[in-house]
């Protein structure tokens, strides 16, 4: 396989609670040179629009659609507890995990030869099925 054929490697840093500036490669003062490496070499979203709960927008960023069509329209937590349950239980766009109605970022690049893992905070899934497989391709 030559170069130009190689597929490229890539890392997908989701953080929660950072900034816009908080890093140095978009201006900080703080000095991040791994990660100012990282985002001078590749790629950088510089227009995302995120929900401000973790797991409707992990939902988003992970399958490029809506929260909501994606089963994660409010936060895990929200869904846990008794009257949350109650209250989103059977609605659709509630779900409180990624449904099978959207394909995730992990299944498309595993569809196309890729490894890959999930490390830290996944907030995906009331229960453990989706980190189950997530991990299934390890």
């Amino acid at each position: 396989m030559d170069k130009s054929s190689k597929k490229p490697n890539f890392l997908f840093i989701l953080a929660d609670d950072l900034g816009f500036s908080d890093i140095g490669c978009y201006g900080s003062e703080i000095h991040t040179p791994n990660i100012d490496r990282l985002a001078a070499e590749g790629v950088r979203m510089l227009n995302q629009h995120t929900a401000a709960a973790c797991s409707p927008t992990r939902a988003m960023l992970l399958s490029g659609t809506d929260a909501h069509l994606g089963g994660l329209g409010t936060l895990i937590e929200f869904k846990q507890n008794a009257k949350g349950s109650e209250r989103w239980s059977g609605k659709a766009g509630y779900e409180g995990f990624l449904n099978r109605d959207v394909a995730a970022l992990p299944e498309i690049l595993e569809d196309n030869g890729y490894f890959t893992a999930i490390s830290g905070k996944a907030c995906l899934s009331c229960g453990t099925f989706l980190v189950i497989q997530m991990l299934i391709s390890l």
